[in-house]
């Protein structure tokens, strides 16, 4: 590999663990921000958002960039497109953590409304998927990215569960709608976050291994 385009492949590298490690940040402050009514940690996750997106611009220049003046071919050029790919859905999983600190100030300006226990696990989830993901890419793993796919089932599950559970306490206490609309919306986040973080998975499998499983997981 020449010498300038393993530097650039390198400083590319960087640049995304740094997001990632950004976005991951992001979105736990968001869960304790929710769990704890912390309206200062659910602001610092809105005004943090964009440091991320000017990241993501950059990341994406700089593959550009690679694949103009070094045409990376196989393994190099598969590295790119994945990283092209994963940034976005990086960033994506940044606006979906600053949606849910949005509902959370919303919800710590309501009457106090317990958090289910179901929906802190469902976060969790979430978030753990979007660790494993990304523990995939630093260690090229196709192996832990495939879990993190498996695991996407489990989240639907729980999703579906959790709407249904609101459905029926908004018929219950009609007084209370506003809030559980919020609880709705954020547990619809927390389902995109674990297809974001599935995404990031199949594109460590498409940069390891070379073949697309989107749409055919195995």
């Amino acid at each position: 590999m020449p010498k300038h385009l393993q530097n650039d492949l390198e400083r590319l590298k960087k640049a995304v663990l740094e997001i990632g490690t950004l976005v991951e940040e992001s979105l736990t402050r968001a869960i304790v921000s929710l769990t704890s009514r912390n309206r200062a940690l659910a602001e610092e996750v809105i005004e943090g958002d964009h440091e991320i997106d000017r990241r993501e611009v950059l990341i994406e220049e700089e593959c550009l960039k690679i694949l103009a003046l070094h045409q990376p071919v196989a393994k190099d050029l598969r590295f790119v497109v994945a990283i092209l790919k994963l940034n976005n859905d990086l960033e994506r999983v940044g606006d979906l953590a600053v949606n849910i600190a949005q509902r959370t100030l919303t919800l710590a300006s309501a009457a106090p409304l317990p958090i289910p226990e179901d929906l802190v696990e469902m976060a969790q989830k979430a978030r753990n998927m979007l660790i494993g993901s990304f523990d995939a890419l630093i260690e090229s793993d196709p192996k832990r990215a495939r879990e993190v796919c498996m695991a996407d089932d489990e989240v639907d599950m729980m999703h579906r569960d959790l709407f249904q559970r609101f459905q029926d306490e908004i018929r219950k206490s009609p007084q209370q709608v506003e809030e559980y609309v919020q609880l709705l919306s954020i547990t619809r986040y927390l389902e995109r976050v674990a297809d974001q973080a599935t995404n990031i998975a199949e594109d460590v499998i498409y940069m390891v291994e070379g073949h697309v499983v989107r749409h055919h997981r195995g």
